[in-house]
């Protein structure tokens, strides 16, 4: 049977369903259909029975598969027979005998999704609402995130056993509060839009009940508000029935990269013990990750470079303020954020008679444990903001691993 490109089925597809019913057109029509392409056994928010029969017709061969006699429509199996998808543009394609499923919430660009495919899970639902982060996650996995998750109706959300979700740390990080406070604006939960995210991850946890909620967000969570936030995210948890467990991590001996995440494991049944991994030994220096021959584009201009050493030289004698030196490669990176783009200042790599440069995107990528193959089909400045947002792979990895080993054992 001939292959269908996964690309060129979702334009077609989402070009007839808005001819044949407009009026059940939706903005996220274009998420539904590639992740119904992923998932044709499933129901996907969106995108209604009649809209998944339509899609069927125009996919299906001019004879079924051998041995196949039912209709079109009558049932999700024969549906997923009937549609011979080609996924072999991408590198991070659908898992296609999963052993467990997950939903990947505020995906950014997938962290979550490359550690929990690896371990045979399969993602039924994924939501992200900056575009370019979109455009990234659909490039390696072949699927365009839902949007905004306060417009997505929880019960139609499809089953999962796991629910991932990096929730958005602004609100709760020191630059962000920093931020917000020198603005006079609201923070952590009092912050009108994405402090209130988490909320959305409890309403999706009442109603789909998955077996295990596995969170990621800044380490000055715990401590935001003299602990009050962490309590009440704890609170809120525990209410739906799910034990809390959480610990902070460093990743660098996993990654060269200075980088302290709390990770939060909660399993719906409080028999099953959940312990975390230990993550030990050395650092990994940063020359570890370093390309050979960069371009010259990423060495930063001699201007900058006097700018960032006076500013150092003058909040060193105030105390206060940031500073800019040129990295220890022998050392893990420090943190690596979303600004790290704007002038280079949390990691700048020396130079032998020249101002330093800056990390490249793929450096960045290697900081947060991203494989190789891992494409970047974004700018320069949009790919230092992802890979900045990202979480750290192999730390994931690890907590993942021992998350799996407690679920159910049941096909999927």
């Amino acid at each position: 049977m001939t292959k269908i490109d996964h690309k060129e089925a979702r334009e077609t597809l989402v070009k007839s369903l808005q001819e044949t019913f407009p009026g059940e057109e939706s903005d996220e029509l274009g998420a539904a259909v590639g992740h119904w392409l992923q998932s044709p056994n499933h129901d996907v928010p969106f995108l209604s029975t009649s809209m998944r029969k339509h899609c069927c017709r125009l996919l299906q061969s001019s004879k079924p598969p051998k041995g196949v006699n039912k209709r079109v429509g009558e049932d999700h199996e024969y549906y997923q027979l009937l549609l011979p998808i080609d996924w072999s543009d991408i590198p991070f394609p659908p898992v296609e005998t999963p052993k467990f499923k997950f939903i990947d919430l505020f995906a950014g660009i997938g962290g979550f999704r490359i550690a929990m495919q690896e371990l045979g899970g399969k993602c039924v639902f994924s939501s992200e609402w900056d575009l370019p982060a979109k455009a990234t996650y659909e490039a390696n996995f072949g699927e365009v995130p839902y949007g905004d998750i306060r417009r997505i109706d929880e019960t139609t959300i499809p089953d999962h056993d796991v629910l991932c979700a990096g929730f958005p740390c602004q609100p709760f990080s020191l630059a962000g509060v920093s931020a917000r406070n020198s603005l006079n604006q609201a923070s952590g939960f009092a912050h009108e839009t994405q402090g209130t995210l988490f909320f959305d991850i409890m309403r999706i946890v009442k109603a789909k009940r998955p077996q295990c909620v596995f969170l990621e967000n800044v380490k000055n969570l715990v401590g935001h508000d003299r602990g009050k936030t962490f309590a009440v995210i704890e609170s809120s948890i525990r209410s739906l029935g799910y034990d809390f467990r959480y610990e902070l991590i460093d990743a660098s001996p996993l990654v060269p990269q200075k980088r302290v995440r709390c990770y939060m494991v909660c399993f719906r049944d409080t028999d099953r013990t959940f312990a975390f991994p230990k993550i030990e030994g050395a650092p990994l220096p940063l020359k570890s990750i370093l390309e050979e021959q960069v371009d010259p584009s990423f060495t930063i201009s001699e201007r900058l470079w006097a700018g960032h050493q006076r500013r150092t030289r003058n909040n060193l004698e105030r105390g206060t303020g940031f500073t800019a030196f040129c990295a220890d490669i022998d050392k893990p990176a420090n943190t690596i954020v979303a600004r790290y783009g704007k002038d280079g200042k949390e990691c700048l790599i020396p130079q032998s008679g020249k101002p330093p440069r800056m990390l490249t995107p793929r450096e960045c990528a290697r900081l947060q444990g991203f494989p190789e193959e891992f494409l970047i089909p974004v700018s320069k400045g949009q790919a230092y903001k992802q890979f900045g947002n990202s979480v750290a792979i192999p730390v994931i990895r690890k907590i993942a691993r021992n998350i799996v080993e407690l679920l159910p054992r049941r096909g999927t």
